[in-house]
């Protein structure tokens, strides 16, 4: 895969365990399925683009061509132990996507934000989340840590306005008060 891997999801390692199940909505060409595959977890991806998901065909994968946006929800009733999204933004999916998050299991997500339509794309309002919506994605869930701001470029990755947040989804009686660390960007 050319494109690098998140650092954001390569800082939670510990949500990566070998033999877990792994969603990644929105997949793309699979950047972040072979990187889980690789850390032993049974992976699924998600995308419309077929001949993006064709790019992980030999990979140990469940591949699912699907228009989530238009068509159902192909994950009914599926929960995983790691909820991957990153670069992708589709409000009316919020909620099946904090249920497909398994008890004990985490939402990593990451994505453009307001102030993006300052320096690129995407620069509609409806790609960009408002300062801390992310955080009302994971009301329930134990916020283990959350960003929202500006981020510098590196190598192969423009500058960014982003919001992210590693997420756990527990049991009812331990989500009564609901811990979030914040953590400047650098």
């Amino acid at each position: 895969m050319g494109a690098e891997v998140s650092p954001w999801l390569r800082r939670w390692a510990q949500a990566q365990r070998a033999g877990a199940t792994a969603l990644d909505l929105a997949c793309g060409s699979g950047r972040h399925l072979h990187y889980l595959a690789a850390q032993g977890m049974k992976v699924c991806g998600v995308d419309r683009d077929a001949a993006a998901l064709a790019a992980s065909e030999g990979l140990a994968a469940e591949l699912i061509c699907a228009d989530i946006e238009n068509g159902p929800w192909p994950l009914s009733g599926r929960q995983f132990d790691l909820v991957l999204v990153s670069n992708y933004l589709w409000r009316p999916l919020f909620q099946q996507i904090r249920e497909a998050v398994a008890p004990g299991g985490w939402l990593i997500y990451e994505t453009f934000a307001l102030g993006q339509h300052t320096i690129g794309r995407p620069a509609r309002p409806d790609f960009l989340l408002q300062p801390g919506e992310l955080l009302s994605l994971c009301q329930g869930l134990r916020i283990v840590a959350f960003e929202d701001g500006f981020e510098k470029g590196r190598e192969g990755v423009n500058p960014r306005y982003v919001q992210r947040v590693a997420a756990v989804c527990e049991a009812p009686s331990a989500t009564a008060g609901t811990v979030f660390q914040a953590y400047a960007l650098d």
